[in-house]
């Protein structure tokens, strides 16, 4: 069985001109800090991992990412829960996936089930692994963006990771040229909840060892005390997910580790080098 996708082209405006006064301290701040959390594409040697039990295995060695290119007009595959499906939104055609055609200049094809994760069937379509399987090969995405999911949070850690780990060798057995980012869970409520911080911790390891970008709205404070009620629709409608305006939020905020993503590896390749350093 498939279950249908949204495709969404880019406006007459490309949105890589992020012109939101209210978001531009917020991108500043988060320009300064994506070094740190989009992984590691600086390091040159891997970092000594640390000492196991015995009999127990060790986690693999983190990869660098390798560079990604997101051309003008590409095929992106939003895939996630609730808050890819654009729920709380106006019209879920607001939703931060939707959004990113015109922040990015790409095509988006978005995929989103209402309350489903790695491990929980959701209310439109089942859990991430049956929904991967039921994909078309035909899409051919150049970019998947896989988002998500605080919808774990009730069965972890119970078969998470072996869950993850097998929902993401199906999707890259299945579009074997796409370029892949990781989208970690953004909080629905503050504090971040225990379970969805370590969520977003398994999340960033296992697509360290992969070699995959991970984006972490947690470890970058997309949402705080001092945006929450800007961000999330706390009402009977909105139950916890973005606004309107938290979609857009999230989409410039996506948009713009993306283009870090594309921008910092070329950086660091061609600067000039003082006494062995890469010069930015």
């Amino acid at each position: 069985m498939t279950y249908p996708l949204h495709m969404h082209a880019p406006g007459r405006f490309r949105a890589r001109r992020f012109g939101l006064p209210l978001l531009a301290a917020a991108l500043a701040v988060a320009a300064v800090c994506a070094v740190a959390v989009l992984r590691p594409w600086g390091a040159t040697e891997p970092v000594a991992p640390a000492a196991v039990a015995e009999g127990s295995v060790p986690a693999p060695a983190a990869a660098a990412p390798a560079p990604l290119v997101v051309a003008d007009g590409a095929r992106v595959l939003v895939f996630g829960d609730s808050w890819v499906y654009g729920s709380a939104a106006t019209v879920p055609t607001l939703g931060f996936a939707y959004l990113l055609a015109d922040r990015l200049g790409v095509e988006t094809l978005v995929d989103g089930v209402r309350g489903s994760g790695y491990l929980k069937p959701g209310i439109d379509g089942p859990s991430y692994g049956e929904r991967i399987a039921a994909l078309d090969p035909a899409l051919d995405p150049d970019v998947i963006l896989v988002e998500g999911s605080i919808n774990d949070r009730r069965l972890y850690p119970d078969g998470y990771r072996d869950a993850v780990t097998a929902a993401w060798d199906a999707l890259q057995a299945r579009y074997p040229d796409a370029d892949i980012v990781i989208l970690g869970p953004a909080p629905q409520v503050l504090p971040v909840e225990d379970a969805t911080r370590s969520i977003d911790e398994d999340l960033s390891d296992l697509a360290a060892a992969r070699g995959w970008w991970y984006i972490s709205p947690i470890a970058e404070d997309w949402i705080t005390e001092a945006n929450y009620l800007g961000v999330i629709d706390t009402g009977p409608i909105g139950r916890d997910h973005p606004s309107t305006d938290g979609h857009a939020y999230l989409a410039e905020r996506v948009a713009a580790a993306i283009e870090r993503m594309e921008r910092q590896p070329a950086v660091v390749a061609d600067a000039p080098h003082e006494g062995g350093a890469a010069v930015p």
